[in-house]
């Protein structure tokens, strides 16, 4: 074992209960050990840097166990804003506006559950026929008739659903 290395153990065994409760009040009892681990990586890569007295050494620990804490907070706010940017977009990509296709929806809706997941796995989640005769675990000519006649019942639905178009005024 190397003289630094020798130091950094020393300096590891003297300080890690103090490390250990400086970081349960930083991050958690429950974080703290996982936290402590990566200090204690952080330390033996930098360990050519361990300042040779126990005190510098000791507030060199403390230095990194912070910029750990620290670098674990800025990662939990990014982490934290992509969450929330990306809820934000499946929302607004999700939610129809106002009364925005209604009349298909609730044909769809109107259809049997094997004709309408096709349909909504064919046209909302962009699978292939193919694709779907897999998911179902169904045959693909079974997949293919029950396609067409769900396209079938909505044409018919929708054309009956149709406002009666009015002649415009000039």
């Amino acid at each position: 074992m190397s003289r630094v290395s020798e130091r950094l153990e020393a300096a590891v065994r003297a300080n890690s209960d103090d490390l250990l409760a400086y970081l349960e009040r930083r991050v958690g009892i429950d974080d703290a050990p996982d936290t402590l681990a990566e200090v204690m990586t952080v330390a033996w890569r930098r360990a050519k840097h361990l300042p040779t007295l126990p005190v510098e050494a000791r507030m060199w620990l403390f230095g990194i166990a912070r910029n750990v804490v620290s670098n674990a907070a800025r990662t939990r706010i990014r982490r934290t804003r992509l969450a929330d940017r990306l809820r934000e977009v499946a929302s607004a990509a999700s939610m129809p506006a106002a009364d925005d296709g209604v009349e298909v929806r609730e044909a769809i809706a109107a259809l049997d559950t094997d004709l309408s997941e096709i349909v909504r796995l064919r046209h909302w989640e962009g699978f292939s026929l193919a694709e779907i005769a897999s998911i179902l675990d169904e045959p693909a000519s079974t997949v293919r008739s029950r396609y067409a006649k769900a396209r079938d019942l909505l044409a018919t639905a929708l054309a009956d659903a149709e406002p009666q178009a009015t002649p415009r005024l000039r």
